[in-house]
């Protein structure tokens, strides 16, 4: 991953952009703000982190301190310790919203890149004929989240499926034994911004809903066994504490 110089004058420039546009996250009533930070890497350092519906149409946005989507991982050639980066979204809605088993744990919408290998098997997002090729290309994901101490002193993963065991997953679960769905949502990118519109088939679900951002690396297991995908560093947390502050309106 290419690392970004930000020099005070540059960093001006950048806040300006961030703010210049009225629809961006860190303009809206009750986004969660985050300060900027200069010592992070400028695409994942959050300024804010916003949600608003409209019906059973959500939409989620988060406002960055660089060109959001701008960075994307360096390939290792392989699956097994594959990196990942990633845009994050945890929410409170229960995994069984989007088609998950219900009750097993933190319901998240990711934005994720990760050359080494595609799990969207449905969708063509280079638009080449070939679904298969697509990894590097910024698309969408729904994950279930668990503490996970395989991966590391208090770290998350995504939840594994277990072997013997057939959780539901949704329809666009792409066949990894782990809780993840390729929905198909596409990451919009606007300078500092990100953007996923989502759709929910029950827009009841949805009220008193709160959800946090955080911009995050993962990694595939070197021996491709469970845990399958741990996250391994968290850049930045909207919040500051994963409290999920903000509010659903």
């Amino acid at each position: 991953m290419r690392s970004i110089l930000i020099v005070p004058t540059s960093l001006l420039l950048m806040v300006g952009a961030a703010t210049a546009d009225e629809n961006h996250a860190v303009n809206q009533d009750g986004a969660v703000i985050s300060p900027a930070d200069t010592a992070k890497v400028a695409a994942f350092d959050i300024l804010a982190a916003h949600a608003h519906r409209d019906g059973r149409r959500v939409t989620f946005h988060m406002t960055t301190n660089g060109t959001a989507g701008s960075d994307t991982p360096t390939p290792v050639g392989d699956l097994a310790g594959a990196p990942v980066l990633s845009y994050v979204w945890p929410t409170s809605l229960d995994p069984s919203s989007v088609g998950f088993e219900g009750e097993t744990g933190i319901l998240a919408l990711a934005a994720t890149s990760h050359p080494d290998f595609d799990d969207t098997p449905l969708f063509d997002e280079d638009g080449d004929g070939d679904p298969a090729n697509d990894g590097t290309k910024w698309h969408s994901h729904w994950v279930v989240l668990t503490p996970t101490p395989a991966c590391g002193e208090g770290a998350l993963g995504v939840r594994d499926i277990e072997e013997g065991t057939t959780p539901r997953m949704p329809a666009t679960w792409p066949g990894l034994p782990i809780f993840i769905d390729s929905p198909g949502f596409t990451p919009l990118f606007d300078g500092p911004e990100i953007t996923l519109n989502v759709a929910f088939s029950d827009e009841s679900i949805l009220a008193d809903a709160a959800y946090d951002g955080v911009t995050a690396a993962l990694q595939v297991n070197a021996n491709i066994h469970a845990p399958l995908l741990c996250v391994t560093d968290v850049f930045d947390i909207a919040s500051g504490d994963l409290s999920l502050p903000g509010k659903l309106n």
